[in-house]
């Protein structure tokens, strides 16, 4: 099953945090936050505009991106957590 997100969205396979802290000591899984990054997996064609254009989307399928830590909608895809987010839900992009 493929997901091909509709107008701004963003298709997100978030990245879980670490299990471990850089001192070695392991978190349980109760202490663990909800992810904030994660990597594009899918983009929509972009917003229509009033022109009947479209806006090019300002990330691409790889990027690794930074959301709010409730935005968007969680769906499950061949057993695999994602969320899909609009665009301006994205908070930034993560370089190098």
């Amino acid at each position: 099953m493929a997901v091909k997100p509709l107008e701004d969205r963003v298709l997100v396979k978030p990245i879980e945090a670490e299990t471990k802290t850089a001192s070695g000591i392991y978190l349980p899984e109760a202490s663990k936050e909800k992810p904030v990054k994660g990597e594009v997996v899918a983009t929509g064609p972009g917003k229509r505009l009033e022109n009947g254009k479209r806006a090019e989307m300002s990330v691409r399928k790889g990027d690794t991106v930074v959301y709010g830590k409730y935005a968007g909608t969680e769906v499950e895809i061949k057993g695999t957590k994602h969320l899909i987010l609009r665009e301006t839900e994205l908070l930034g992009v993560i370089e190098g």
